[in-house]
């Protein structure tokens, strides 16, 4: 029988194994190399890490002869845009002409070429609006012997905000606002902040047109779908603007986003303004998009991890979404079927899964999914001996707090009622950042200049 404090240590490594594994820096070296003035480009896997060999299933490579271009340009946004542009300055030295990159306030690294934006996430604010503008103005300029790296990563939607003509930024602020409140989810939420900008929903790649377009992308979206990530600035739109317009009225949030907004998309269903390019445009000739790390390279990892800390494991899903309170309480069943019965892998066990939950805010409080997330699991494991839970996001910031997620085990409602603290009173008002503070079991990383998704990690011994 493992001691519980080895547990939580085991916990803790299992997530950072597969912290590791997204590494931004490291995801741009696996897929572009330069030899002799050519770059080679290898595309997306054809399926995630295979389980004994960690290699990745590739097909061809896509090659360039930089010789052929006259000017290098590195443009994106998200949480990871700066690591991934310094990879990209290390590769290509001093053939980068210029860049511009948006990042959250905190993730900037140092830089030669390319400039770093720092700017509001998840609300966009007027910094990110600059640097948008900035990126549209190189964008707008190249020309068919310019290539453009776009480098892109969860938080980008946020962090490239640009509205369209008659929109103004507070009102994209508060539709986005709206939108996190209201439970829909992140594909959803991106699809109408695509159709409501300049540069979202392949808009980058129209204005960039003719130039060469390869975009490196870090996938944060449950299925990896170039068109979700950061609401695919360079890839071809699914949706339309019939398709926001009837998520507006099954969320009931008609009354709430502001007049310009819902105005904006009735005209975009009436074919009244011009929808995001679709399949097939010619903008896309010159576009390679790749995805260069996600959420199921990051449970491969962890999973790898658990297995060399003597855990059986099995790794669930990548695609875990719903609402967080029933995702916690369905893998808290889990734990208790593990110590049962042996199901369905037997101790001592590790059950590993990612994806991204929502929340529905009811109450006032401070948290993020992934705190709710083991705030609402401690439910269901309360008593049990050898039982961890821990959930975090990979880009170190669970929802407006400094806390990537938080861990729980058996005894965590127990000490908590030692401090007068009642869980259900905490959950009911959102407020896991501060039950699991007075605690001292937040998982605290910091910034990790990286994001896919988030990782849940169920023990059992």
């Amino acid at each position: 029988m493992r001691p519980l404090a080895q547990m939580r240590q085991d916990a803790r490594a299992i997530f950072d194994a597969g912290l590791a594994a997204a590494d931004p820096y490291r995801a741009i070296e696996r897929h572009a190399s330069i030899h002799n003035d050519t770059l080679f480009v290898a595309p997306s896997p054809d399926s995630s890490l295979a389980p004994a060999t960690g290699e990745m299933k590739t097909r061809a490579q896509r090659v360039y002869d930089l010789n052929n271009y006259q000017r290098v340009l590195i443009v994106g946004a998200g949480k990871a845009s700066a690591r991934m542009a310094q990879a990209l300055e290390d590769l290509l030295g001093n053939r980068v002409a210029a860049g511009v990159v948006n990042v959250k306030y905190g993730h900037a690294v140092p830089l030669r070429a390319v400039k770093v934006n720092e700017a509001g996430h998840p609300l966009p604010d007027e910094a990110g609006h600059r640097g948008a503008r900035e990126i549209i103005e190189l964008a707008q300029h190249a020309g068919e012997r310019d290539v453009i790296f776009c480098v892109i990563s969860g938080g980008g939607s946020a962090l490239l905000p640009c509205p369209a003509d008659g929109i103004t930024l507070g009102d994209k602020q508060q539709t986005t606002q709206v939108l996190l409140d209201c439970g829909a989810t992140i594909q959803e939420i991106n699809a109408i902040r695509k159709h409501i900008s300049k540069v979202k929903g392949g808009r980058l790649a129209r204005l960039a047109f003719p130039a060469t377009v390869i975009a490196l992308i870090l996938s944060d979206v449950i299925g990896d779908s170039v068109d979700s990530i950061a609401s695919g600035p360079t890839a071809p739109d699914s949706t339309t603007f019939a398709d926001c317009f009837r998520l507006v009225r099954r969320y009931g949030i008609e009354e709430r986003i502001p007049p310009a907004v819902l105005q904006f998309l009735r005209r975009g269903t009436n074919g009244l303004v011009e929808d995001t390019p679709k399949p097939g445009d010619p903008v896309f000739q010159n576009v390679q998009n790749v995805i260069v790390g996600s959420n199921r390279l990051a449970l491969a990892a962890a999973q790898r991890k658990a297995e060399e800390l003597g855990y059986k494991s099995v790794l669930l899903s990548s695609y875990i979404e719903g609402e967080t309170r029933t995702v916690a309480a369905l893998h808290g069943a889990i734990a208790k079927e593990v110590v049962a019965t042996g199901n369905p892998i037997p101790r001592p066990a590790c059950v590993i899964s990612g994806g991204e939950t929502t929340v529905t805010i009811r109450g006032s409080g401070l948290g993020g999914r992934n705190q709710e997330f083991v705030l609402a699991a401690s439910n269901e494991i309360a008593g049990l001996q050898n039982v961890v839970i821990l959930s975090g996001g990979t880009d170190g910031s669970d929802g407006p707090t400094d806390a990537a997620g938080a861990l729980a085990d058996g005894t965590t409602l127990a000490r908590a009622k030692e401090l007068g603290l009642d869980a259900n009173v905490f959950l009911d008002n959102n407020d896991s950042y501060h039950f699991f503070q007075r605690l001292g079991d937040l998982l605290i990383t910091g910034p990790t200049f990286t994001n896919v998704m988030d990782l849940h990690v169920v023990l059992v011994s």
